[in-house]
């Protein structure tokens, strides 16, 4: 099978699409599928990634609300591009504009949108939750939900990676939407990688013994991923207990967090993370994940919580808090802060008391090989079905 991907968000700096996109590619040659991915870059350039995959940039200007980020400004090469690969089959990896340029592709490839955001989740829900109702907002933004359903009838499938984001679709009038949990990367993310030492040298940097609760954050500084009430939850949970907070990640919001932060002693903002393997250690080294974004798809950093074998603490909405479920965490009510510092004192409380569970007992989740055997296995049905029915 020949696959394109037209990926808007893939770039060298991006988070969890281009995580995403690696593996695919890895997992497109292992099964023996040809696999493009075109994305927006700096310039035009193909760089080939192995004998069957690779990557086609088309020269494209920068997102003006994140630089790290272009968009396919030129459609008419897009169109090329597509029309060069002649792909048997084509994802797009984004429901905004992009999606909708794929749908209006003269090809005759089937389409398939996999749903790596949740804008509604991530800000008309972030925004209008505290005064209005869902079925409110809902209302309010039809044209977004007619826009879902234009593409639902224009794609062979909607893929969605948690049961709580396909329930929502579904609800919404898609026909055509199929779950399929992501995963993590294989042989990277391990309890085996618990390090003492650097577990001791992070509490010690949050100025605390190593007796104390060691949480961590991982994500993008943005604001939908609710860093500040991240940091008020454990300092409110720290008057009654000794617990600190370490964050990962790099954003536009870094300056808005380190000033929530103040002069807390126990909970910091490290260097970014680039390196997988650092990443990993860390996670396995610290207690337990604390996430604050209720509008995650699937939320990948923490399934690679889950498979370093991390308890996760989340909120009750989105694709974290079906980690949290299937790895029987600690859940809080979404956008709560006082119940977000609930959720982290009980925490504490039962890791105090030895019932916060050993390591080995946190069901791991599945890999994101799993989740691209099933993927490309899908598509191949509907080839079959479409040359069955020709």
């Amino acid at each position: 099978m020949k696959l394109v991907d037209v990926s808007a968000f893939y770039a060298p700096k991006g988070g969890g699409v281009r995580t995403y996109v690696e593996r695919k590619l890895k997992a497109g040659e292992a099964l023996g599928h040809n696999v493009t991915v075109i994305a927006p870059g700096e310039d035009d350039r193909i760089e080939q990634r192995g004998p069957r995959s690779k990557i086609v940039w088309l020269k494209s200007k920068l997102f003006p609300l994140d630089f790290n980020y272009r968009w396919f400004s030129d459609i008419p090469a897009l169109y090329d591009a597509l029309d060069a690969e002649d792909p048997d089959f084509v994802e797009v990896s984004s429901p905004w504009r992009s999606a909708s340029v794929v749908a209006d592709w003269p090809g005759k490839a089937p389409r398939a949108l996999i749903m790596h955001a949740d804008p509604l989740s991530a800000y008309a829900y972030y925004y209008l939750d505290p005064v209005a109702t869902r079925t409110t907002i809902d209302s309010v933004f039809e044209r977004y939900w007619r826009h879902l359903r234009r593409l639902d009838e224009r794609c062979a499938m909607i893929v969605s990676a948690s049961t709580s984001l396909s329930q929502r679709l579904i609800a919404g009038g898609l026909k055509h939407v199929v779950t399929n949990p992501m995963g993590v990367d294989p042989g990277i993310f391990s309890p085996d990688l618990r390090d003492p030492a650097l577990r001791k040298g992070l509490l010690e940097l949050c100025e605390l013994p190593e007796t104390a609760t060691l949480l961590l954050g991982v994500g993008r500084f943005s604001t939908e991923k609710r860093w500040p009430m991240v940091v008020d939850a454990v300092a409110s949970a720290g008057h009654h207990h000794a617990v600190g907070l370490v964050l990962a990640g790099q954003g536009r919001s870094r300056k808005v967090i380190e000033r929530r932060i103040g002069e807390n002693p126990h909970i910091r903002v490290l260097a970014p993370i680039t390196k997988r393997d650092e990443l990993a250690r860390v996670m396995a080294s610290a207690d337990a994940l604390l996430h604050g974004c209720e509008a995650e798809t699937f939320c990948i950093v923490a399934a690679e919580a889950r498979a370093s074998g991390l308890p996760l603490i989340t909120p009750d909405e989105g694709g974290a808090s079906d980690q949290a479920r299937a790895s029987n965490g600690w859940i809080y009510e979404s956008a709560h802060a006082a119940s977000a510092a609930q959720a982290v004192a009980d925490y504490c409380l039962a890791r105090e008391a030895g019932r916060d569970g050993p390591r080995a007992h946190v069901p791991p989740p599945r890999t994101m090989d799993d989740h691209f055997r099933e993927l490309f296995a899908s598509y191949e049905a509907v080839l079959a079905g479409e040359r069955q029915a020709a």
